[in-house]
């Protein structure tokens, strides 16, 4: 099976938040309460249970036109992803579907994929009982993809600005799309095809990546060079926690035991 993809075309959002919402409806995920700050954007960041939000964007065109532009900002699903290469416990892996998949389980809270990833997507949740939280991010609705359904977001857009499909065939339609935006915007491009290995979430932008706060040329070298120094760390870390944990819990027992006596 050829790998999948999402290709969000910004000319055609119109930023009714319907992608957002229905994100939100499918993974159970309650809303937040935010406040007024003087910008449409809502709310204001992504956080761990906000897994995809729209920002907006208001460009001056060279004829003096301002524009209003809006992109989803979500996790862009990297093939050669660096939140992957840094995980010490295999939470973060790739699918065969071509997604980065998730198994909270499987997370210890260390942070290194909030730390390491060039788009800043993942989030951590509050600390547990035992001083850890999870990692999260949006997740590719791999429970709708896997019985042949659309992620929620692409189901519930009504422009038909996020279609879901194989890669292969929505690099082709992207690279087409791009050059009929051309006459309109001539910084139109293809943002994603082979960047870190080609994302699993591209986009049609009309103008350069960092206009609409993309970074140009994300890079994961820096979780290259980190990553058999913090995959050994983490394994420590691991075990180190268990061990922790294993001695509270003995520890707890005999005081439970000597109570009883």
């Amino acid at each position: 099976m050829g790998k999948k993809a999402m290709l969000i075309d910004v000319s055609k959002c119109t930023g009714c938040r319907a992608c957002q919402v229905a994100c939100k409806g499918w993974n159970d995920l309650p809303a937040e309460e935010t406040k007024c700050v003087g910008v449409y954007d809502n709310p204001p960041d992504l956080s761990p249970v906000t897994w995809n939000r729209i920002a907006f964007f208001e460009i001056e065109r060279d004829n003096g036109r301002l524009d209003w532009v809006f992109r989803s900002v979500r996790c862009l699903h990297c093939a050669d992803a660096p939140c992957v290469r840094v995980c010490p416990t295999g939470a973060l892996y790739k699918d065969p579907l071509g997604y980065t998949a998730l198994d909270q389980s499987k997370c210890n809270g260390c942070g290194y994929c909030v730390e390491f990833c060039p788009f800043e997507i993942p989030r951590l949740t509050e600390a547990d009982i035992w001083g850890k939280g999870k990692s999260t991010k949006c997740t590719f609705c791999p429970d709708r993809v896997s019985n042949g359904m659309q992620p929620a977001c692409a189901q519930a857009c009504p422009t038909g600005a996020i279609e879901y499909g194989d890669r292969d065939a929505l690099v082709a339609k992207g690279k087409k799309r791009v050059e009929e935006l051309k006459s309109r915007y001539p910084d139109a491009n293809l943002y994603g095809e082979n960047i870190l290995g080609g994302l699993g979430v591209m986009y049609v932008l009309t103008d350069r990546p960092s206009v609409l706060g993309l970074p140009e040329e994300p890079s994961g070298s820096l979780a290259e060079t980190w990553q058999p120094w913090i995959q050994t760390i983490g394994g420590f870390a691991v075990g180190a926690t268990a061990l922790g944990l294993a001695i509270d819990w003995l520890v707890a027992r005999k005081k439970i035991k000597a109570e009883e006596v």
